[in-house]
């Protein structure tokens, strides 16, 4: 059977503009989109900034992923003990916002997709320009999404750390992103405002017959996004609520019951945790200091003057506690032991953790001189279990989870 000649070719490249035929793209729903993320991604990029501040990464060299960041760290500052869940909150907002925007991500990849084949690939130095901006653009929105996501889903497949390749991706994407802002962000406002829609490279010569309406378009997007802020916020929350967080690591059922009851992140066999290390006969708290050093048991911690915290859990992977009553020895109590007795210091905390990071970190003189801050050795009226860290732990007002040292066997008081 011969072809019709009468009849127009459909063309069969993507670097022809009839071979992308929906209706729906247009100026008017990729601007749309393109303001929904201008907001969204400011956000993340702020609360991702300050997550990295709050590891006081320019304190010990411990707490510092990212050694070679120079003058990204410009920003840097002692991170605070007020409010008590700050942290939390910033965490909260960076993982659940960021995964409530990746339908909105993928849309607005989808509405520009004729773009990245147009041709010529450039037809002029400003053209190249752009269209090295957007490549950056797309590259690093994709590559920060999904580093992220895998870091909540504890899905370490990619080489290298994450907070390394998290942080350097995350300045590569804002300068891409920041350009493109810049260029584009005058003709998308004019977009929303005009009545009737500019005819651009994004409208098909020859669309196809419309399912379904640009509003009806943007609805599905937000159903999406509102789907997966409900299978995710559930994770800063205890309670029924940690239930409906299917798409969280930490979503699931509480590990076990009663005054330990609550969420984890790392067991003490993961931890590699020998008990007969922690026993009572066994283990010993080193303190050293100005004046030397002291060892105490648990039952001497035990008979120190204690005091209680209410304070949550909140770890970079997004998911926190509520307010836990946490009851043990205050930090600047220890520091008096070994000659600070006004004018508490930096600590540097060791674990018995056997492997993985973060078995050793150093907190600041502020977080140290907090009232709140303890070693603490009980929680809700009981003693640590294991995997809340028996036979002690570090609990911080508003620190990242990792700076809250489980299995503690050594403090180190002084400047660092």
């Amino acid at each position: 059977m011969r072809d019709d000649p009468h009849r127009p070719r459909v063309p069969r490249l993507p670097t022809s503009p009839g071979f992308w035929r929906s209706p729906l793209r247009g100026p008017w729903f990729t601007s749309v989109l393109g303001l929904v993320l201008l907001i969204g991604i400011t956000v993340l990029f702020v609360t991702g900034l300050v997550s990295y501040a709050a590891y006081n990464p320019d304190l010990s060299p411990v707490n510092d992923k990212t050694p070679d960041k120079g003058i990204l760290g410009f920003y840097l500052f002692a991170w605070p003990t007020n409010p008590h869940w700050l942290y939390r909150l910033n965490q909260g907002v960076h993982v659940t916002l960021g995964v409530t925007l990746i339908p909105v991500l993928l849309a607005k990849l989808w509405s520009v997709v004729p773009r990245l084949f147009a041709l010529p690939p450039a037809r002029s130095l400003a053209h190249a320009l752009e269209r090295i901006s957007l490549l950056l653009l797309v590259g690093g929105g994709l590559f920060e999404f999904v580093t992220g996501v895998l870091n909540v889903q504890l899905d370490y497949v990619f080489p290298g750390s994450f907070y390394t390749l998290h942080f350097y991706g995350a300045w590569v994407f804002l300068a891409a992103f920041a350009a493109h802002v810049v260029l584009k962000l005058p003709t998308a406002l004019r977009n929303l405002r005009q009545l009737r829609e500019e005819k651009n490279d994004l409208v098909s010569p020859r669309p196809a017959d419309p399912t379904v309406s640009r509003r009806g378009a943007l609805w599905f997007v937000g159903g999406g996004s509102l789907l997966l802020f409900a299978t995710t916020a559930g994770q800063n929350f205890d309670g029924p609520l940690r239930r409906t967080a299917l798409l969280a690591p930490h979503g699931g059922a509480e590990p076990g019951s009663g005054p330990n009851g609550f969420q984890i992140n790392k067991t003490a066999q993961y931890a590699g945790i020998d008990p007969a290390e922690t026993g009572e006969a066994a283990w010993q708290l080193v303190v050293t200091g100005r004046t030397g050093t002291v060892r105490l048991s648990r039952a001497e911690l035990a008979g120190l003057p204690l005091h209680s915290s209410a304070l949550p859990i909140a770890c970079v992977e997004g998911w926190s506690t509520s307010d836990q009553w946490w009851r043990g020895v205050r930090l600047r109590d220890l520091a008096a032991l070994v000659g600070y007795e006004d004018d508490p210091p930096d600590v540097f905390v060791e674990s018995l953790q056997r492997r993985g990071a973060f078995r050793k970190a150093a907190l600041r003189a502020n977080q140290v001189a907090d009232p709140r801050s303890l070693l603490a050795l009980y929680v809700n009226g009981e003693d640590l279990s294991p995997d809340h860290g028996h036979p002690a732990r570090i609990i911080v007002p508003a620190a990242p989870g990792v700076l809250n040292t489980k299995w503690v066997a050594r403090m180190t008081f002084g400047d660092l």
